[in-house]
């Protein structure tokens, strides 16, 4: 048994060599972290003014509120939906600059990028409401960019985010107007969020969550028009096959590491590199070599095949090989240890954003206008880098896994429409109804060092798919599954129950591919899970359900960031059980805990539950989804008793 955290061999490889140099890695200091603040950890810690922070003491007199007179459910109701409100400004803003991006394309501003998925323009087109009859691409494309960045400066609150509206159910629709959460622009819900939970503004624990609801829903509609214009952009996943794990970077070659979450530099360091494979040659490597690291290293691989070499927790390690000549990363989860790590090494760190720098690294200022000539210097970099490389220090732990991924949901339809050709959906609607499958799982998340890095992540797939729930992933937990080996078609004969091995197996026959399907669909980064919340909506109205009907459930084993609390927030909003295997800061309020869990879902149909227990998860998701599939049977033999008698 490991002494790390860690059910990743690789990782402890490269955990050793950690400690052989004196390095403390992310590992060290989560556990330097023990014991955390009980009020932090359950949410009754406040520090929204500067008369704190203030605790909550229930049995203290005066203790039992804060100086304000707040009482826990208002400290942990302003708490979470600022959680909210932070991940919603990541994913949007991230999905603000590729709409930035695509509209001066159109414009014939830039060089470098180019309208490269046609169909997937005019699809987006249609469903938004943008003319497309005798128009050529880039007018349309010019409009529907001008739409999405619409969203952010909206300030009629009349008007309905154009993204929500186009692509969710009218009756998951008319629950949000309903309860007043449906947003008009995405920038106003923000301020009015932060506004609301403002020092002496609103304390009623209920109104400020839904509040939070309505900025869970930008969220949403952030990252769908993000996936949207990106696959517009840079074109739409079809199925690769690749590899994951730290084997994946190669000794002989110059090492480059993408890592972050926007893929607009990303994209065009991979197209540079296929040109510049000479120049490496001529400084003694054998070519270029690029790998993925986060939602950056996962739009690579949905889009061009480049292979995983680690997820969040472990990125430090990437650069523990001594082979990783640059790390070029973007926005969101990066660890400013990196350029710590690196100072033991050659590598060279590389941002690129205006709003994410750490010191002592290279910054190449992105500039969208000289996209390639960036990629072509920090390529260049990476080079001068190898040339300083000590051979001595290269320590490559020799494991990789196959992965079969870049399942977006045009590419799945594909697959389905092999089987069915008139009607797709239903191959997946057949599937449940006969109870072939229990029905879906979206797994989904970060990393987390309160627990074991990546064990819940693989235990509750292994569980679900041995109870024959159809698998999709995203995200680091999509990587987690990558690096175990459970992302081919191996793995469906290792892990997969008889039910959906018969699934999987009618889907192979069909499909065409080379190679068999893997465990479960990798469908891309954390911004793309709106892929997923897409099928859910098209199986609602195939099986002629609710949203918040389907037998379907959500799962971040290991949640960490701000974006995590906004997308479950969304997936509650849209009916979906979410399981969280932290426990969640709500839970120093009983009132909000119970809101949350219990209450949420006779308003939306959907919840979340804590549960930090994989074996104890696994149960009770495959028990929510038994449950739904039992009420759907029943709901059909009223319906056809009804019929009968009539």
């Amino acid at each position: 048994m490991s002494e790390y955290k860690t059910i990743d061999v690789a990782a402890t490889q490269m955990l050793d060599k950690a400690k052989e140099i004196g390095f403390l890695t992310t590992f060290d200091r989560a556990k330097a972290q023990e014991p955390r603040c009980t009020f932090g950890n359950t949410g009754i810690c406040c520090r929204i003014c500067l008369q704190g922070p203030c605790r909550i003491l229930p049995k203290k007199p005066g203790g039992n509120k804060g100086v304000c007179g707040a009482a826990d459910y208002t400290i942990v109701a302003r708490n979470t939906v600022r959680y909210i409100a932070g991940g919603a400004a990541a994913h949007s803003d991230h999905g603000r600059e590729i709409a930035e991006t695509l509209l001066h394309t159109a414009e014939g501003k830039l060089k470098d990028y180019q309208v490269t998925d046609v169909d997937k323009l005019m699809y987006v087109a249609k469903n938004i409401g943008v003319e497309t009859e005798g128009r050529d691409a880039n007018a349309i494309a010019k409009d529907v960019a001008s739409a999405a960045l619409a969203e952010f400066g909206r300030i009629n609150e009349a008007e309905e985010l154009t993204w929500l509206k186009s692509y969710a159910p009218e009756n998951t629709l008319n629950i949000w107007r309903k309860t007043t959460v449906m947003p008009s622009g995405i920038n106003l819900s923000l301020a009015k969020l932060l506004h609301q939970t403002h020092v002496g503004n609103d304390s009623d624990p209920v109104n400020i969550i839904f509040g939070g609801l309505k900025v869970a829903l930008c969220d949403i509609d952030g990252q769908h028009l993000a996936t949207d214009l990106s696959d517009i952009l840079f074109g739409t996943g079809v199925p690769v096959v690749t590899e994951a794990n730290l084997g994946a970077i190669k000794a002989d070659k110059v090492n480059i590491a993408v890592h972050g979450h926007n893929p607009l530099l990303s994209q065009m360091v991979v197209k540079a590199a296929k040109g510049m494979q000479d120049e490496a040659k001529a400084a003694g490597a054998t070519g270029i070599n690029l790998v993925g690291i986060c939602c950056t290293g996962n739009e690579v691989l949905m889009r061009e095949g480049v292979a995983i070499a680690t997820n969040f927790a472990t990125q430090e390690l990437a650069v523990m090989t001594g082979a990783m000549d640059a790390m070029v990363v973007d926005v969101q989860c990066i660890m400013p240890s990196l350029r710590s790590a690196a100072e033991c090494f050659h590598t060279k760190i590389v941002t690129t954003s205006p709003i994410m720098k750490i010191p002592g690294s290279y910054h190449y200022a992105f500039d969208e206008a000289r996209a390639m000539d960036s990629a072509k210097e920090i390529i260049r970099l990476a080079i001068d880098a190898y040339k300083a490389r000590d051979k001595a220090k290269v320590s490559i732990p020799n494991i990789t896994n196959k992965v079969v991924a870049g399942f977006s949901l045009e590419a799945m339809l594909n697959i389905f429409k092999k089987v069915n050709p008139d009607n797709p959906i239903r191959v997946i609607a057949d599937a449940i109804e006969s109870g072939e499958i229990k029905g879906i799982a979206a797994l989904i998340g970060c990393n987390n060092l309160k627990g074991t890095h990546d064990q819940n992540h693989t235990a509750i797939a292994q569980e679900l798919a041995k109870n024959d729930v159809l698998l999709l992933a995203g995200g680091c937990s999509a990587q987690a599954h990558a690096l175990a080996g459970m992302m081919n078609g191996e793995a469906v004969q290792q892990y997969a129950g008889e039910g959906l091995k018969k699934f999987y197996a009618r889907l192979n026959a069909a499909s065409g591919l080379t190679t068999d399907l893997p465990l479960m669909f990798h469908m891309g980064s954390c911004v793309d899970y709106s892929r997923m919340q897409v099928l859910v909506n098209m199986l609602a109205a195939e099986m002629g359900l609710d949203n918040s009907e389907v037998p379907y459930v959500v799962s971040a084993p290991e949640a960490m960031s701000e974006k995590a609390v906004a997308i479950g927030a969304w997936n509650v909003a849209y009916g979906n059980p979410t399981h969280v295997g932290v426990i969640a800061p709500t839970v120093g309020s009983q009132l909000v805990n119970d809101v949350v869990t219990k209450i949420a879902e006779d308003v939306f149909g959907g919840y979340f539950f804590w549960e930090p227990d994989a074996a104890k998860a696994s149960a009770r998701l495959i028990d929510i989804l038994e449950e739904r599939n039992w009420k759907n049977v029943m709901r059909k033999k009223a319906r056809d008793a009804k019929a009968e008698a009539n």
